[in-house]
């Protein structure tokens, strides 16, 4: 068995596919009509409940049970595009974690969660570049040696 991709339930495949175009810079790599599948391994289904044969009213809006997670090499230029998008409802502004990625979170148009990270591989860069030890910014940004080893390799 081999898992292909998570599915999203939206009401208007058209909206999502431009919020998911234009912010996140996902390309449809298969169209369907009421169905399109991104190149990040995830796809949106309008007419979800006709497509299960569930009642209209169990598919639930803002249910707050699961996320999308994309990184981003430049996050500052990543929160300027979310502004210049216009109206994003903001499940929570940017903050920083203790192992150093700055993460802000968004509701798509159909109230999913979107996690947008700062690269954590652009983290360890910093750190490295910054005169840390490989050991150093493995503790720090509470990541494995061998990922450290990896980002200062390239």
């Amino acid at each position: 068995m081999e898992f292909k991709l998570a599915l999203l339930a939206v009401k208007d495949v058209k909206v999502s596919k431009e919020f998911y175009e234009e912010l996140f810079d996902q390309k449809v790599i298969l169209d369907l009509g009421r169905n399109l599948t991104f190149s990040g391994g995830f796809a949106i289904q309008e007419d979800f409940a006709w497509l299960t044969d569930l009642p209209v009213e169990s598919v639930m809006e803002k249910s707050n049970n699961m996320e999308l997670y994309f990184e981003v090499e430049d996050f500052d230029g990543f929160m300027d595009k979310i502004k210049d998008y216009g109206s994003i409802e903001y499940v929570h502004q940017p903050k920083k974690y203790q192992w150093q990625q700055r993460v802000v979170r968004i509701y798509d148009p159909d109230h999913h969660i979107i996690e947008i990270g700062e690269s954590m591989a652009v983290i360890a860069r910093r750190y490295l570049a910054e005169g840390y030890s490989i050991d150093e910014t493995s503790k720090i940004i509470q990541h494995p040696i061998e990922f450290v080893e990896m980002c200062k390799q390239g």
